[in-house]
């Protein structure tokens, strides 16, 4: 990979990140300035007052340009709305920048595949921001099957519900947006790493609350064979449906509850607070077994940085990002396939 000198492993990566909305602010910033082989030096935003708050040692940038032509910096992090990832990340690359760009990749597929030839082109890493491999509860998920607890599982629920019958001013509830496209890439994601690409699958869309204009519920069944992996989320529920739910030969595990680490850093906390990414004993999932008899399965802990540090040890090393623009594509690829099969009323292949 090419790349300026502190990527090679003479000092701290230095990180230009774009936007400082909820996902700039709380997620991104927060991670990359948890560890010390990152030095955020600059964010392009118009929050001059937030920044100045938070990270006092980074500088505000008002044009974009102006820090993609800035030779100190190694890793430009895109967290602008969806529309935006794909020709911001194509200007980053055609600058020689390191690229993570926030979920969704793209919005369009073929944007997708232009970034994944020209990153490949320059030699440069390209990762996108799948924090949600590193929730706690899907490291439980994902450690009980493969130690294969649940023994054949031919159906599982990947649910992540919501109660917000009002809507809420912003670009997500602007046309182009969608739940599909916000919380669809994090389930779909999940589901792809646990059980592999599906054989085909079927969506189902709807727009429930008054005022919405796009999607707020969907459902996708994603098929592999008999199995059936359903992933599906909802802006009307108070009362929850459980966030995994896994049915195999040796028994069921049931988990209720979102991962912490989302509530703690958009409250202001810190990846480096004490129990951080530790999961509330009472949030803990179910075992039922084939007998009938049931156990506490304690969450595995959760922790975002994972991704920043393997993210750190890609550029260094001129490795595999922890996760791939191939793998990213996959899920848009994916997301496409169940707007067809909802627009359809059919399965897609």
């Amino acid at each position: 990979m090419s790349g300026n000198g502190a990527a090679a492993g003479d000092g701290p990566i230095r990180v230009g990140l774009i936007g400082y909305g909820l996902s700039g602010a709380a997620f991104h910033a927060p991670l990359i300035t948890a560890l010390d082989a990152f030095a955020l030096n600059a964010v392009v935003t118009s929050r001059t007052d937030a920044v100045a708050r938070a990270l006092p040692r980074a500088r505000v940038v008002q044009d974009v340009a102006a820090m993609l032509a800035d030779a100190t910096i190694d890793l430009v992090v895109i967290a602008a709305p969806d529309a935006q990832h794909a020709p911001l990340a194509r200007a980053a690359l055609a600058a020689g920048k390191h690229v993570v760009v926030d979920k969704p990749f793209v919005t369009d597929p073929a944007d997708g595949a232009a970034l994944i030839a020209l990153a490949e082109a320059r030699g440069l890493m390209l990762s996108v921001f799948h924090n949600r491999r590193w929730d706690g509860d899907f490291l439980t998920v994902r450690r009980m099957l493969d130690e294969e607890v649940l023994g054949v599982v031919d159906l599982a629920e990947l649910r992540w519900d919501r109660f917000r019958p009002a809507i809420k001013a912003g670009w997500r509830e602007a046309p182009g947006a969608g739940l599909l496209n916000d919380l669809g890439p994090h389930l779909i994601d999940q589901a792809v790493q646990l059980f592999g690409m599906p054989d085909a699958v079927t969506g189902d869309l709807a727009i429930q609350r008054d005022g919405a204009v796009v999607e707020d519920y969907f459902e996708a069944t994603l098929r592999y064979g008999a199995r059936r992996v359903i992933v599906s989320t909802a802006s009307v529920v108070a009362a929850v449906r459980p966030r995994f739910a896994l049915h195999g030969t040796k028994g069921s595990f049931v988990k209720y509850g979102i991962d912490p680490q989302e509530a703690v850093l958009r409250g202001g906390g810190s990846p480096t607070d004490p129990g951080y990414g530790v999961d509330a004993a009472a949030d803990h999932g179910t075992l039922t077994r084939a007998d009938g008899t049931t156990s506490v399965v304690p969450s595995e802990r959760g922790d975002w940085r994972r991704y920043y540090a393997l993210v750190a040890t890609a550029i260094r090393q001129h490795g595999a990002p922890p996760v791939s623009a191939r793998e990213a594509l996959d899920v848009i690829d994916l997301i496409a396939r169940v707007r067809l099969s909802a627009t359809d009323r059919r399965p897609v292949s």
